[in-house]
Order: C-alpha cells, then structure tokens, then sequence
C-alpha cells in the first residue's frame, strides 16, 4: 500500500473533523451546553417580554454548593515509589509536586475545569510543558584602567549577549469544552482514536511564529472576526487584520500515536505529523460527571433540574403578576357623589368624610367589585418545585445553610446528612482521582524536559522554610500518585477539634502502657486538632527510661526460667547505626541532611509494599 502523503493525511483530518461537528450538532450538544452556562449565570429568559419576570436562580445555587465541597482547598497528593531504589526519591518527588501545584496556579486552573465539570458534565484540563528563553545583552562594566579600551571598541563592534531561561516548567490549564473535539463514534476516553483541540489565535501572531512551517502559515486565511471589533453600522461587514482570528488545531492521532498542527487556509501543516512528544501520550484529561451508557458525554448536575428551574420561574412569575392585578375596586352611582365626594372617595386618608348627594340607600350607591381570588393551591407550587428540585439535586436544607421547618433529633439530621455526602463523596473522588492523574503527568514532563537545576521552598510542619536545589534525577523513578482523602474540602474547625479530642480519648487507656510516643501525641492534638503553629516547642521531651538489656536481671543477675534453673547470659550484640531513611538505599545525589528534614517535617515514609 502506497504511503500517503502530507496533503491527503490533512484531507482526511479535516474530513474527520467535520464529522465531529456534525455529530455535535444534530445531538445539540453545543446548545445544551450553551443553556446550561446561561441557567448557572441566571440568563434563563430567551424571550423579550415587556411584562416583569421573576428569575429564582436554584441552579447558581446548587453549584456553588457542591463546588466548594470538592475543591476548594489545596490538595495533598501522596507519591508512593513503586520500586523500593525509589522509596527516597519518592519523598523528594511528593514535596515538588505539592509545592508545583500550590504556587504555579494549577489549583485555580483546575477549579475552572470543576465548575465545567459540574455545571455541563465533564470538564478538560490539558497538560503540558513551557520552556522560554530571553536573549538579553551582557552589562559588562568598562575597564577605566585602560584609555584604548575605553574609547575603542571591540573588532566589529559586537555586543555579547546572553540567554536568560524565564520559564522552564510543566503546566496544566483548562480548556474550554466548545474547543475540543473528539472521534464521534467513541463512547468513553478509553476507546477514542483520535483528539483534537481548536486554538483561536491573532492571524498576526500565526504568521510571526516561527515554530510552524513558513509556506503553511503565509497562506493562514482568517476564520472569524471579533464581534465587538466590527462597525456599529455593518455589522458582520469588518475586515480590519486587527480583529480577524485563525483556527489553529492540534491533532492527536492516538492509533498512530502522531501529533500535527495545521489552520485555516492552508493546505499544508504548521506541523507535519510527528511522534507524539509526551510519553503518556495526548495530553488531555477529562473529569466526567454522570457516565451515561454507549454516550460519550456525560451529564452535569444542571442538566436534570432544567425543565425545574423554568417552571419554578414560571410560577413565581405568575404569583408576582396576580398579586399586582389584585387590587379593591369599588362600584359607585355617578351621580350620587359631587366633586368633593369623588375626591374624598378616592383619598387614601384615615376617618375621610364623603358626602353622598342621593336619596338613594347607601348600598346601592357604591358596592366593592368582586374579585377573582386564587385557590391557595396555587401558591404551593413553588414550595413543591423546589422540593422536586432537591430531590433530583440531591441536596437538602443543611447543605444550603438553611434550617428545616421540621425540628429534627441529631440522629435523623446526622441521616440525612450521611445520605447527602454520599454524592457528594462521589464527586470528590473523582475530582481527587483526576488531580492524581495531572500530578503524575507533571512529574513526567520534567523527567522528560526539565533542563538545569531548580529550587523550591518547603515548610514543615513547625513553620521553618527548608529549600531544595534540584534537578531531574532528583524525581526519576517510577511513582503512584493519590490524593489524600478530604484534602480539598473546606476544613470544619469544630469537627477537627472533636476528633483530635477522641484521639486522646481512644489512646487514654495506652498511655501507662510506653508503647505511646506522648510528646508526639501532644504534638499532634495541638497542631492538627487546634492550629497551632510550632506546637512541638510547648511538648518537653520525656528522657527515656534505660531498659536492661537482654539475659540481665534488675539486679544484674540472670534471670532464672520457669524451672528455675538461671538462664545463661549471652554477649550482647553491638548496636548498629541505622541510616535516616528507615534503612532506604541513599542515592549519591539527594543530600541526607535535606532528606533527613524532609521525614522529619512531616512528609511520610513511601509505601514501597506493592513493589515486593
């Protein structure tokens, strides 16, 4: 079979592609997607009716509940060595990884993925690696000691210069769901063929890149122009070159493992095919919500209360426009009330006189008109709709900071709260199993692209910063990468100080016994149960008690057996110095006192069971 070439592979992508955007359209995933950003930032009205519109927005509401539950805090990603020669690198690794995501903005990142994650069922986070560098002339200060040297210049007048790394990191960022575009007959992430990612750059900036080929990017048309950039007078009519924007799109090729780039009016790539650059393959990763059968994408929590949230808008519309027309009207005979007696009719005074002109009887003077009173019914639709609304949603009034109506015992509310958190538990792992998964594909872009040495700041648990200079042998090794459990929810301050108050209860009765390290113990209550900063300095250190050793009596006599007969005494073995690792091979490279500062701060000796 004959090679394809570069032309027909970038047909047959296109091709591809439009495929994809056909399959989206007639399922109306864009529009879904599209009305459930709107119902989360309260836009739920599409048509321009003059007439008042009530909006009750359930939706923000319900989001903004779950969202903090799952990732609001930084996490704690735990790195375990899978093989025992990494069980120190391991704890090396876990300090970089947790230090990358707190201060190279992977968590704000990531909590723009949740919310899409949330609100339209799955959310995308790419993962990468940048690598910048600035040519920066040399300042070198003149020689005063020579008069050639300060008035002459070099041979041809050059001016040294020097590159200057302003970025040499991994990165992950979030990527808006309407830019990616998957193979339309995949029903999950394990069986697509091929991914895509839509970039929308200045024209500009595209032909300037140098990166891409030279004869593909001169020939880069325009894709679209910037809505807000076009004349007030024609609109869609503008072609000003400072407002057009080309589609560049990143191909993965998963069955060929192959990555290329290519745009818009061209007929030729930016990028030819080539290997995939990263060893885990394309870099996306996808936080899927509700997995429904033999579809590829997933449901969002929005997406069932829809039809809901319409008609509770709807109603308390309704409510809203009768309460206005519901007002007292009164039947009168003209001519039974002068100008004096029609005004002081329609004052709103208290104790107002009217005077009636007529003979006639009071009664058949002026009447109140009847008015048309809804059933009370009515008015308990809203109170119904919501509740359906939490049912579907699953929420109840605890989790929204509301108080029931109906006065329950703490066992019931502690029910209802357990039978909550179970969906709630459900999102967060998934939330935490797809930190893991980013942790792990930063820590194999810089074993794979890290160039130099860089250093990182660690504080311990005794607030003292501890800084590491490292390199990339530092974190090769093979890891596994999990989050700790309940690292990204909100922290409940009363909730943490009962625990650690039932710590203490539950090891009271192992307190006489010494096989309790108390010091730590204390530690342990006043830093993670009450937020003490330094707590160890509040402990005194306990001298240990001196244990006889073994065959010596309390008398320095040797014991006697069961028989009585004494038991003979046996050289004592010298004691051997343990290394401070906890007997793990010390590579050359990573310092023992920095290691030995690391486990003593904190960081947790790797599990190293799974490799034996």
């Amino acid at each position: 079979m004959a090679r394809m070439t570069n032309t027909e592979i970038l047909k047959k992508y296109r091709e591809k592609l439009e495929q994809s955007r056909r399959w989206r359209q007639e399922e109306r995933y864009d529009d879904l997607w599209s009305r459930l950003i709107d119902l989360y930032r309260g836009k739920h009205h599409r048509t321009d009716i003059k007439e008042d519109q009530l909006l009750i927005n359930i939706a923000f509401a319900t989001i903004n509940v779950i969202s903090p539950a799952v990732s609001i805090n930084h996490p704690k990603i735990a790195v375990n060595a899978k093989r025992p020669e990494d069980a120190d690198k391991a704890i090396v690794t876990e300090a970089i990884i947790n230090y990358w995501w707190q201060h190279y903005g992977c968590q704000e990142q990531f909590r723009r993925a949740v919310k899409d994650f949330l609100i339209c069922g799955h959310g995308w986070v790419k993962t990468g690696y940048r690598y910048v560098e600035e040519e920066k002339a040399k300042d070198e200060t003149p020689n005063f000691d020579s008069y050639d040297e300060l008035t002459t210049p070099g041979p041809e007048g050059a001016v040294e210069s020097e590159l200057i790394i302003k970025e040499d990191r991994a990165f992950i960022e979030r990527v808006s769901l309407f830019d990616m575009y998957v193979d339309p007959d995949a029903t999950s992430m394990d069986d697509i063929r091929w991914i895509a990612q839509r970039i929308r750059r200045p024209l500009e900036d595209v032909k300037k890149d140098k990166r891409y080929n030279a004869s593909a990017r001169a020939d880069a048309a325009p894709s679209h122009y910037s809505k807000w950039g076009q004349d007030q007078f024609r609109p869609r009519m503008s072609t000003d070159k400072d407002n057009s924007y080309v589609e560049v799109w990143e191909w993965y090729d998963i069955d060929k493992n192959t990555m290329s780039v290519f745009c818009d009016g061209s007929d030729k790539f930016l990028v030819s095919p080539t290997k995939m650059p990263f060893l885990f393959g394309h870099p996306y990763t996808m936080i899927r919500n509700y997995d429904v059968p033999d579809y590829f994408y997933p449901m969002g929590e929005l997406e069932a209360i829809e039809p809901l949230q319409h008609e509770l808008n709807l109603t308390r519309t309704q409510m809203m426009n009768h309460r206005k027309r519901f007002s007292r009207k009164w039947l009168y005979k003209e001519t039974a009330f002068d100008t004096d007696g029609r005004n002081a009719l329609e004052s709103d005074e208290d104790n107002v006189m009217v005077p009636v002109v007529s003979d006639e009887g009071i009664n058949n003077v002026i009447t109140p008109m009847p008015a048309v009173i809804n059933p009370p019914e009515f008015y308990n639709q809203s109170q119904l709709i919501s509740d359906d609304i939490r049912s579907v949603s699953g929420l109840n009034e605890y989790q929204g900071g509301g108080i029931p109506e109906i006065r329950r015992t703490a066992t019931e509310a502690a029910i209802i709260q357990d039978a909550a958190n179970a969906r709630v538990s459900d999102k967060l792992a998934i939330v935490e199993k797809s930190i893991g998964e980013c942790g792990r594909r930063l820590i194999m872009l810089a074993q794979q692209f890290m160039t130099g040495e860089q250093a990182i700041r660690i504080v311990g648990s005794e607030a003292e910063p501890v800084w590491l200079t490292f390199d990339r042998d530092y974190i090769q090794g093979e890891f596994d990468f999990m989050v700790e459990g309940g690292s990204t929810q909100p922290v409940n301050e009363s909730f943490r100080r009962q625990m650690a108050m039932q710590v203490v209860d539950a090891m009271a009765p192992f307190a006489g016994a010494g096989i309790l390290d108390m010091p730590k113990l204390a530690t342990y209550v006043l830093q993670y149960g009450f937020g003490i900063r330094g707590a160890a300095s509040f402990v005194t250190q306990q001298p240990m008690m001196p244990v006889p050793p073994q065959g010596v009596g309390p008398e320095g006599q040797p014991p006697e057996t069961p028989g009585g007969m004494p038991m003979p005494s046996q050289p004592l073995a010298e004691p051997q110095e343990m290394p401070p690792t906890g007997g793990m091979a010390m590579p050359s490279n990573i310092p023992p006192e920095i290691l030995a500062q690391l486990i003593a701060q904190g960081a947790p000796l790797p599990n190293t069971q799974g490799a034996m």
